[in-house]
């Protein structure tokens, strides 16, 4: 080796070891947990997080039984951040239960079947699942889910109480719920949820009814493989049944209600800087003219109630039901690197005249009441019975309650 090259290597050996020892004394100092990659923090964020990294050095280097879990540190500081927005709607997802939601949009996961929220700290059954386990054992939109298998969900994050109750299919899971200040115990047999989103049939009166349950990603399909038949049966009006519909996806509300409106303003995006986003609907649809109906109860929520809420606000059709759930702000899905998500409120949204109907719902235009034990779509269902009265030229009367609760936040179980 000629003398230039041994001065060259020596060079190069001589900052590699100071890199070395320089990354080393960095590490072992408090400064470690500073990022030294990414985007940089600015230097009022550094200011603001230097009581974080201290609290993680504490951690690393202090607390008695190490080593500790990293991970769960890091999940915990996210919840904990999302917690003090308090947003029900803003939460954490782990990756259980990121997979968990998108296999719920895909038409399938394994569990009760039950969308809930929390409202007040409490776990609240926002809407059973049509044909799920939770229907079938008699829950029903508001009751409240107090326990699962004995641990107490009162006051527990939402995702965290949705893991305990999902689970897999064929294993038992025992619920106290309370129901109008009482309490009661129901075991239920988990079972894998298939969620076929849209049914419609001829009612007798030659009255086309479409039900969807959710809007999910086949929920477009499924309507477009439905409405086509039933509109070549001239009907003299259509009921489109959005109860116990605890909303979806933002943009498949928007393409199936374009089947329904002529054009116009289907809702309005309002953003926190006061930007806004208008989501309209087009001419040239099959049911953009037959009488329609909607039917709403306190289980619709969300997607369903921008669907309803345009066409109570265009004028295109009337609402018979009870008052919807009351959601009105939009979230966005993001998946992170551990696989988990975080759900995250990005606007409020805003029927096509400008009403915010969060925290209050949607009023029907008539207030029906529907028997504990009537079945959706079945004998007994007085909502649907209003509804065929109306397109069909009867006299129908509203009964407006008294009281009317709504709620707030979101996931499936």
């Amino acid at each position: 080796m000629n003398e230039s090259r041994r001065r060259i290597f020596f060079t190069v050996f001589i900052f590699t070891c100071l890199g070395f020892m320089g990354g080393y004394v960095l590490a072992q100092s408090p400064l470690a947990p500073y990022r030294v990659a990414g985007p940089p923090l600015s230097g009022e964020a550094q200011v603001v997080f230097e009581p974080f990294w201290e609290v993680w050095e504490l951690v690393q280097t202090r607390y008695y039984e190490q080593p500790v879990d990293n991970q769960a540190l890091v999940e915990g500081a996210i919840v904990g951040m999302l917690a003090a927005l308090d947003d029900d709607h803003t939460r954490y997802l782990s990756p259980a239960d990121q997979e968990a939601a998108e296999r719920s949009f895909s038409g399938e996961y394994q569990g009760i079947g039950a969308e809930v929220e929390a409202r007040d700290g409490r776990i609240t059954i926002v809407s059973p699942f049509d044909g799920s386990p939770a229907q079938v054992a008699g829950l029903r939109p508001g009751d409240i889910i107090v326990a699962a298998d004995g641990v107490i969900l009162d006051g527990m994050d939402v995702s965290e109480a949705a893991a305990l109750v999902r689970g897999p299919a064929g294993t038992a899971v025992r619920l106290q719920i309370e129901r109008d200040g009482e309490t009661f115990d129901v075991e239920i047999i988990r079972d894998t949820v298939k969620l076929v989103s849209a049914t419609g049939r001829m009612l007798p009166e030659n009255i086309a009814y479409l039900r969807l349950s959710r809007f999910g990603d086949m929920t477009g399909d499924e309507l477009n493989a439905l409405l086509p038949g039933l509109m070549t049966q001239n009907p003299v009006g259509l009921i489109l049944d959005l109860r116990r519909n605890p909303g979806g996806a933002l943009d498949t509300t928007v393409k199936i209600a374009d089947e329904f409106l002529a054009e116009g303003t289907v809702l309005v995006e309002r953003f926190g800087d006061g930007r806004e986003r208008v989501f309209s609907s087009k001419d040239g649809n099959l049911a953009e003219t037959i009488p329609l109906v909607v039917l709403i109860d306190e289980g619709s929520a969300s997607a369903s109630e921008v669907l309803a809420g345009a066409i109570q606000d265009t004028g295109r059709g009337i609402l018979i039901g009870q008052t919807s759930f009351g959601k009105g702000t939009v979230q966005t899905w993001h998946t992170l690197s551990n696989s988990g998500g975080v759900r995250i409120t990005i606007a409020q949204w805003l029927t096509p005249g400008e009403t915010s109907i969060d925290k209050l719902g949607l009023t029907p235009d008539y207030f029906i009441p529907l028997s504990e034990d009537a079945i959706i779509a079945d004998e007994g269902d007085t909502q649907l019975q209003a509804a065929i009265d109306f397109l069909t030229g009867q006299t129908i009367i509203s009964i407006p309650p008294e009281d009317t609760g709504v709620g707030e936040g979101g996931s499936e179980q």
